[in-house]
């Protein structure tokens, strides 16, 4: 996984310029992927989080009330989509007809306490497809 957090070390909040200028082309998905959240799923809620920026960076956090559903990090050229998934969840996902790499993300998963961690990078419209299988399983489990 070839990716890098584009605001690691920053002190302060990413503005909406900053972000569209770190992520490139891949800012129309970006875009994209937060309003098919509000529009099709009601995730409307975002949260600016950066937690140990200099390890870490900025995500922001598409929440259901006080239920974070997705993490979006901004990369160069790139961005993380990270769910946090239930065992319930993470299976009905692996049983889902996805390409092989997300597949082999889904079996891989590490298990937190919390959950199953999945992380994708997406560069372009097309790897948004399994994005959005996965988050129409997050939402309602």
């Amino acid at each position: 996984m070839d990716y890098t957090n584009a605001f690691l070390g920053k002190t302060s909040q990413p503005t909406d310029n900053e972000v569209a200028s770190a992520l490139g082309p891949a800012a129309k998905v970006w875009n994209e992927f937060i309003h098919w959240m509000a529009e099709k799923k009601g995730i409307t809620a975002q949260e600016w989080k950066g937690i140990v920026v200099r390890k870490y960076g900025w995500s922001l956090r598409l929440k259901q009330k006080a239920r974070n559903i997705v993490y979006l990090g901004p990369g160069i050229g790139c961005f993380m989509v990270a769910f946090t998934l239930t065992d319930k969840a993470l299976a009905e996902a692996k049983r889902q007809h996805l390409p092989q790499a997300v597949q082999d993300v889904l079996d891989n998963a590490p298990r937190y306490p919390e959950g199953n961690g999945v992380r994708l990078i997406v560069r372009r419209a097309r790897d948004l497809d399994a994005i959005r299988i996965i988050a129409g399983i997050k939402v309602p489990n």
